[in-house]
C-alpha cells in the first residue's frame, strides 16, 4: 500500500503535549504553542536561538517603554549581556536613568493604578501605571548624576554612549555587585555601548542640561552616535558577519536601530542589503500608524532589512513584560556559548572604517 501524500500547505502537525508538573519554559514554548501568537513567538525563540545566536551575528537590542522599573532590566536584560547575547543597545533615557535608583537604595514597589494620585503626590510617591517609589529616589539620582559629571573635564563633544558608559563604570566603581541588577553597570562591564535616540528626553538629559548652565558636564553630540551606530553595522556585514535588530516595544529606540541601513545605503551612498534578522515585541497596531517603523515588510522599502532575509523576520504581537522574561528564559536554557565582542572597545577603529569607505563613495562632498 502506497504511503498516503502530505498536502503541501500541512507543516506540521498540531498535537502540543499535556502540560505538566516541572515542564520549563523552553518545554512550554516548544511544546504548546501551536498556533497565533503563541507559535509566532515560538518562532522568534528558535530564530533567536537557532540562528542569530549560532551564526556570526552582530545584535542590536533596542528597549522603550518603562522596563527597567517593572524589573525586566534586572530580570532579563542583565542576564542576555551577561550572556554576551547582546552587542549593542539603544534605549530611552528614561530606563537607563531608572536603572539607577536601586543602586542607591531604591526599591521599586508594586502598587495600584486606582490609588488616588492627588494623595501619592501628597505623600511624594512616584507612580508608573501600578509601580510605586519614593520621590527621594528621584532627587538622590539627580544629584548623583550631577555631581559625577561636575567632577570630569570635558573638552570636546561626546556620544550619548560615552555617558553611559561613565555612568556604568561609575556604579560599578561603587558597587562592584551592581552589575547582576543594572543595565548601565552589566553593559559597562561587558563594553556592551548604550545610546539614546533622544539625550535631552529623560532625567539624565535634564540634569546635564541643567549642568550646561553651569558652564560644567558634557555637551552630547548625536551625529556621533548615528555614525557609532552606523558603524556597528556596516563593520559587522563588511568582514562577513550578519546582523540582527531585537526591538522592544517600538518608539525612537526602534527607528534609531533600524535607521543604520538608510545612513549607510541612501546617506553615505554604500553598497549595502539592510539588517539580516528582525524580532519586534510590541501591542501596536500598523493600521493607525502607531506601530513606529511599521512592518517588516515595509522596512524593505526603507533599506531597513535585507529583502532576501525577510522570512526571518518576525513581529510578536502583546505585552513586552510577558514576552520578555519568556524569550530570555528560552535563550538561557538554550546554553549557546557566544563570546562578548565588546564593541565599545573598538568605537574609534569601527569608525574610522566607516569613514574611509564613507570618503571613497560618490557622495563624500556632494
Amino acid at each position: 500500500m502506497k504511503p498516503k501524500k502530505t498536502h503541501p500547505y500541512y507543516t506540521r502537525k498540531i498535537e502540543p503535549a499535556q502540560i505538566r508538573k516541572n515542564m520549563t519554559a523552553a518545554q512550554l514554548i516548544d511544546e504548546c504553542f501551536t498556533a497565533f501568537n503563541a507559535r509566532n513567538f515560538r518562532n522568534a525563540c528558535r530564530l533567536f536561538v537557532d540562528r542569530i545566536l549560532s551564526e556570526d551575528t552582530t545584535i542590536g537590542l533596542s528597549v522603550s517603554g518603562a522596563l527597567t522599573p517593572a524589573g525586566l532590566g534586572r530580570s532579563c536584560l542583565v542576564p542576555l549581556i551577561q550572556s554576551g547575547y547582546v552587542d549593542w543597545i539603544v534605549s530611552t533615557g528614561a530606563n537607563l536613568y531608572h536603572d539607577m535608583h536601586a543602586s542607591l537604595g531604591y526599591a521599586m514597589y508594586e502598587g495600584s493604578p486606582t490609588v488616588d494620585d492627588r494623595e501619592l503626590r501628597k505623600n511624594e510617591v512616584i507612580r508608573i501605571h501600578d509601580i510605586f517609589f519614593k520621590a527621594d529616589a528621584l532627587y538622590d539620582t539627580d544629584r548623583f548624576i550631577r555631581d559625577l559629571f561636575r567632577s570630569i573635564p570635558f573638552p570636546q563633544p561626546v556620544s550619548s554612549a560615552e555617558v553611559h558608559s561613565i555612568l556604568g563604570k561609575e556604579l560599578l566603581t561603587r558597587w562592584p555587585d551592581s552589575h547582576n541588577y543594572s543595565v548601565l553597570a552589566a553593559a559597562a562591564k561587558m563594553d556592551v555601548p548604550v545610546h539614546t535616540s533622544s539625550p535631552g528626553d529623560s532625567s539624565i538629559g535634564m540634569n546635564l542640561a541643567g549642568l550646561a548652565l553651569e558652564g560644567k558636564g558634557p555637551r552630547i553630540d548625536p551625529s556621533l552616535d548615528v555614525n557609532l551606530t552606523a558603524a556597528w553595522v556596516y563593520h559587522a556585514k563588511k568582514n562577513k558577519g550578519r546582523t540582527a535588530a531585537v526591538i522592544l516595544g517600538g518608539g525612537s529606540p526602534k527607528n534609531f536601530l533600524l535607521q543604520t541601513e538608510p545612513q549607510i545605503q541612501e546617506v553615505m551612498g554604500l553598497k549595502e542589503a539592510g539588517q539580516d534578522y528582525f524580532i519586534q515585541f510590541t501591542d501596536a497596531r500598523v493600521d493607525t500608524g502607531g506601530l513606529s517603523g511599521a512592518t517588516p515588510s515595509e522596512a524593505v522599502t526603507w533599506g531597513k532589512i535585507d529583502p532576501a532575509m525577510l522570512p526571518h523576520s518576525l513581529v510578536c504581537y502583546g505585552d513586552c513584560s510577558v514576552y520578555l522574561p519568556l524569550f530570555t528564559a528560552y535563550a538561557l536554557s538554550a546554553g549557546v556559548k557566544r563570546k562578548p565582542r565588546r564593541l565599545w572597545n573598538t568605537w574609534r577603529e569601527r569608525l574610522e572604517y566607516l569613514e574611509k569607505a564613507y570618503r571613497r563613495s560618490p557622495l563624500w562632498g556632494n
